[in-house]
């Protein structure tokens, strides 16, 4: 491009060449993409949880009885979260003198129970026990509860005495976002218990359970640096016995109290 500049000392004109100077704009990086078949899962549990909203609706409408709700929990467990009813599932899975809704194979590895109550009914720690009696028999390490509205996935840890760790719950009638209820259904997906996906959601809520957070407040490193604080705040001198029974007595939930 020539642009036009007069010359005011010699009082004629001369062409200027303009130089434009592109900078290289180098291409970003791709984004980094998940493996094929967690993309296919997720959407396939996507579908599902928007598919059987209205057909939870008409369960709750009708008072199902566990029977019906049992039918659509099966409905999901295949369409929506990559089961096959004949290799996967086991009804009535006989565990002793007792029977299991669903005992959980990939691989021919046994490695959960679902329990199954009726559309309305809520769950409750007697029902999370009845499994819990199951998982221990048989040596299984993920139990989940539902009522074909709400899910609960538990980890057991074996020993004396066992712990449970809630990994999830979620509500499939609840305010959430279907994104977010696909997200927490997500790692009940075949693939992605097979693939154990789920393992780092529940070392997270055990490391950040209320349990767990209070052994980390009551460590003597912890309740060292409290007194020190309290010691350039008010000039007041106290221990880390005094500072630990006050948390236990008068911070603490009750229920955690006598831990």
């Amino acid at each position: 491009m020539a642009v036009v500049s007069p010359d005011t000392e010699h009082g004629n004109s001369h062409a200027v060449e303009a130089v434009t100077v592109i900078a290289e704009i180098k291409p970003a990086p791709p984004i980094a993409k998940g493996p094929k078949w967690e993309s296919e899962a997720h959407e396939q549990v996507k579908d599902a949880v928007q598919r059987f909203t209205k057909p939870l609706h008409d369960l709750l409408t009708r008072d199902a009885n566990e029977g019906d709700t049992r039918l659509l929990i099966t409905d999901m467990l295949c369409e929506g979260l990559g089961y096959d009813k004949f290799r996967d599932l086991t009804t009535e899975y006989m565990v002793r003198q007792d029977f299991a809704d669903y005992g959980v194979r990939i691989d021919k590895q046994l490695i959960a129970f679902i329990e199954v109550k009726r559309v309305s009914q809520k769950l409750n720690e007697r029902h999370l026990r009845q499994v819990q009696m199951y998982a221990v028999n048989e040596g299984v390490e993920w139990m989940i509860l539902t009522n074909g509205q709400v899910w609960q996935a538990y980890h057991l840890t074996g020993g004396l005495p066992v712990i449970l760790n809630l990994a999830f719950e979620v509500d499939l009638l609840g305010p959430e976002s279907l994104e977010a209820k696909a997200d927490k259904m997500f790692f009940l997906h075949r693939e992605a218990l097979k693939r154990r996906r789920i393992d780092e959601l529940w070392k997270h809520r055990a490391a950040t359970s209320p349990d767990a957070l209070l052994d980390v407040i009551l460590s003597d490193s912890v309740l060292d640096i409290i007194r020190k604080e309290i010691k350039r705040n008010t000039g007041i001198t106290t221990t880390v016995q005094t500072l630990a029974a006050v948390i236990r007595t008068e911070i603490v939930d009750p229920k955690l109290r006598n831990r």
